[in-house]
């Protein structure tokens, strides 16, 4: 098959498949595996050039609604009667859902059922030493002015509930809240997660809280509980939340948890 990925999270979704030498064509933020790095580039995955994709001439295209503005590249893919699937995962449950989709789609579906059995058995091993430890808020910035955190319906209310924490923003149904800095402080969260929305790590400047209002009196920063986490393991729907939640649990739990090796759970046995 000729498959073109239009969005990072698809892409590691295909990869987990072992379906990379399918891949022909992918969006230009994603980053991994290293295999698709000398793909065919079809630009970020708000823009995607539609010519350039038909004329790779896909048998199926990995489309997403996980970011707001998505739907053109849908309505683009309709119009032109390019074959494709639309994923819109909101939770780890989705996500298993869709390796299971895209496994049927490929002819891996004995693969996919593989996967998804190593895991949910990571999930269910978290979820039990989670229920062991003491609860501790999470709060999770997404990008620092205006302020966006997910919600309770993110698959980052579940990470932070795996790993022995609670979203500091569960209370809120969406999946994105809009918020600001007198309400973060006023919640007073035990650990702040800085994984800014398309931001390198490195470039990711911790010390800016301090100049926050009041923010230089929060026991979490006082007491440098603030943790710059690397983007593509917290905030895109693929499989590779499951390394992220190693590396956060490892964190707050060190006494409980296994420790973050940086091993990928699924790829170590698959």
């Amino acid at each position: 098959m000729r498959i073109i990925s239009i969005c990072p999270s698809n892409t590691e979704l295909a990869a987990y498949l072992g379906l990379e030498d399918q891949l022909v064509g992918v969006d230009d933020y994603s980053d991994w595996p290293q295999s698709i790095t000398t793909l065919p580039r079809l630009g970020p995955d708000l823009s995607i050039d539609m010519d350039k994709l038909e004329a790779l001439q896909p048998d199926l295209v990995l489309a997403s609604l996980s970011v707001p503005g998505m739907e053109k590249n849908i309505k683009e893919l309709v119009q032109r009667d390019i074959p494709h699937v639309v994923y819109n995962p909101q939770s780890l449950d989705d996500i298993a859902s869709d390796l299971i989709d895209l496994g049927k789609r490929t002819g891996r579906e004995e693969y996919a059922d593989h996967v998804v059995s190593l895991y949910q058995s990571m999930i269910s091993d978290y979820k039990s030493i989670a229920l062991q430890v003491e609860k501790q808020t999470l709060y999770w910035e997404w990008w620092p002015k205006p302020v966006f955190t997910p919600g309770r319906t993110n698959w980052l209310t579940e990470i932070s509930s795996l790993s022995g924490g609670e979203n500091a923003f569960m209370d809120k149904e969406e999946a994105s809240i809009q918020t600001d800095w007198e309400d973060v402080y006023n919640r007073n969260p035990d650990h702040i997660c800085l994984a800014w929305v398309g931001i390198q790590t490195n470039k990711v400047k911790p010390e800016l809280l301090l100049k926050r209002p009041d923010w230089p009196e929060l026991p979490a920063v006082a007491e440098n509980r603030v943790h710059v986490l690397p983007e593509p393991l917290y905030c895109r729907p693929s499989p590779r939340l499951l390394l992220g939640l190693k590396k956060l649990a490892a964190i707050l739990h060190p006494e409980h948890f296994p420790a973050d090796d940086g091993v990928d759970p699924l790829l170590q046995q698959a």
